[in-house]
């Protein structure tokens, strides 16, 4: 089945619904309908397999013949042997997009490479490096390095982009910035970009201070919540429609749905989607962690439970009874705290879904032995998208008073986001 250009939101709607695939038209409505019928059999799309766009090749290989492709993808670019994802997949047993698609003759040019890089074992915030890809002597190049847009002598010679990049729904987590340079630099050159859709595993609600555009930064370049409830395909539509591209242009997008997905639909990434995110916990506790990358506290990097712990040593031992060493390891060489003991708390069993939570950030501050050493303003701004909640957390205000001031700026994202959702 061959998709058009999705320029129209409602149109893509009613795409996304005819592209389950194998499933009777019956069963298409019941996923996605309201049930007029108390009757009528109501298909629980939670309890099917999910299948993410990269793996419905039928869809989108039509649109790549004879085309010169080039593709933005990392180590969770790939099609699933196992479609169930019931048990955490070897990732020897998966194929690369990129693998796949070469051996399908398409014609790969280049690959573009996000933060972390193309194999994944870059470090946060680290330089990605333009290179040659040694499995496929394919040309990498960085997107995180010099220039964070591709420029025009990159995508010369292109005829499509595809963007395929697992995400967690968290604003600084830097794919969607990379994901509206890909859109601007094609709009630009008229040059199609394909995006293969995968399920948000933070994608079933929305919480957190909205952006401020004066606090604009590659940690966030939209004024969206610290969690916005959104895949990659539905974000991408929310940048066209918005007009967040350079002088207002709209890029010429696809969007391959993930079939039998919700926003509610439970998902355990099967591929760590960057090195210090290796489960679900760190990924659920990923909002409300993160927030200490703006700060001098370590978030459990150097260690093996990252954004499962945080600690330093100028918090109160006392009250802090949990200690930690951050070491050199994979995904974090320079760790805040290097070699030094650090106290705070263990995260790693606890329970936390559907929301982010101020309260860990706000007791690591309450027990530091001396808090002008805590807060690294600029760049906690930064990852908090505002300079109040800093504000906030120093006037000694409890996380019951702050989250009301959220109240009005998540109420008018809901209702724009609402305009570009896939999935229900």
């Amino acid at each position: 089945m061959r998709f058009n250009v999705f320029k129209n939101t409602v149109l893509l709607f009613v795409l996304a619904i005819i592209s389950c695939g194998s499933n009777s038209q019956k069963e298409v409505s019941s996923l996605n309908l309201k049930n007029k019928d108390s009757k009528s059999l109501i298909i629980d799309a939670s309890k099917q397999s999910i299948h993410v766009g990269a793996n419905q090749t039928e869809l989108y290989l039509p649109l790549l013949k004879n085309k010169r492709i080039g593709v933005v993808a990392n180590q969770t670019s790939v099609i699933f042997k196992d479609t169930t994802h019931s048990v955490k997949t070897n990732t020897n047993s998966n194929t690369h997009i990129v693998d796949s698609l070469l051996a399908l003759n398409i014609k790969i040019k280049k690959v573009f490479a996000p933060e972390h890089g193309f194999r994944g074992n870059v470090d946060a915030g680290e330089t990605v490096k333009d290179g040659i890809d040694t499995k496929t002597n394919l040309p990498i190049i960085s997107l995180y390095g010099k220039n964070k847009k591709p420029s025009k002598e990159q995508l010369k010679n292109l005829d499509m982009l595809i963007f395929d990049i697992q995400d967690v729904g968290v604003r600084f987590y830097t794919y969607i910035s990379s994901l509206h340079y890909i859109m601007e630099a094609c709009a630009e050159l008229s040059i199609p970009v394909l995006i293969l859709d995968r399920p948000n595993p933070n994608g079933h609600y929305i919480d957190g201070p909205v952006l401020e555009i004066k606090n604009k930064s590659f940690l966030g370049m939209h004024p969206i919540p610290l969690v916005h409830g959104m895949t990659i395909g539905e974000y991408a539509q929310m940048i066209n429609g918005e007009q967040w591209l350079a002088n207002s242009a709209v890029c010429n997008i696809t969007v391959i749905p993930v079939k039998n997905y919700k926003h509610n639909t439970p998902y355990s990434l099967p591929i760590r989607p960057s090195p210090n995110l290796p489960n679900d916990q760190a990924i659920k506790l990923y909002p409300s962690l993160g927030l200490f990358e703006g700060t001098n506290v370590n978030a459990g990097r150097g260690t093996e439970f990252q954004f499962q712990r945080y600690g330093a040593p100028f918090l109160d031992k006392k009250t802090l009874t949990f200690s930690y060493t951050p070491i050199s390891n994979f995904g974090a060489k320079h760790p805040k705290h290097k070699n030094v003991i650090c106290y705070g708390k263990d995260l790693k069993d606890e329970t936390l879904n559907g929301v982010m939570t101020l309260k860990w950030i706000i007791d690591a501050y309450q027990n530091s032995t001396d808090k002008s050493l805590f807060f690294n303003k600029n760049n906690f701004t930064k990852h908090a998208g505002t300079d109040k909640l800093q504000q906030q957390i120093e006037a000694n205000m409890t996380e019951k008073q702050i989250k009301p001031t959220w109240a009005e700026g998540l109420e008018n994202f809901k209702k724009t986001r609402k305009k570009y959702l896939i999935y229900s």
